[in-house]
């Protein structure tokens, strides 16, 4: 009986990493391999901007070897791997927009502070 097909779409828990790719564990004893050509349609730099060790990760089943427990996986259409490419490809652009926004807001507060230390002073 097979556990696993082509086009599953399964969660495996990362447990290391290789140049070359991520390497999960399945239930039932199964392993897999996620390559570095699977991780994203964009140019991966490190496969560990992917996952960390533990974290667990859908992905889909691209062949899988029943007699040895052994899954190729991919990850590069899901939203796992789409929201990674965001995460990556933004780098700190979204933290460069929103501090001026933040740093205003901060002052305001400050001001506001003051302003009743100030009043509650001269009560």
């Amino acid at each position: 009986m097979n556990i696993y097909k082509k086009g599953d779409v399964v969660e495996g828990c990362v447990t290391g990493f290789e140049k070359y790719g991520m390497f999960l564990s399945f239930e039932n004893g199964y392993t897999g391999l996620i390559h570095i050509s699977e991780l994203s349609e964009h140019f991966v730099k490190d496969v560990m901007d992917y996952g960390n060790i533990g974290d667990v990760v859908p992905c889909v089943v691209l062949d899988c070897d029943e007699e040895n427990k052994k899954l190729k996986c991919s990850i590069r259409n899901t939203d796992y791997g789409n929201s990674k490419d965001r995460m990556i490809d933004h780098g700190f652009a979204p933290l460069k927009k929103q501090l001026p926004i933040w740093m205003e807001e901060r002052m305001e507060s400050i001001k506001t502070d003051s302003n009743d230390i100030k009043k509650s002073e001269n009560e």
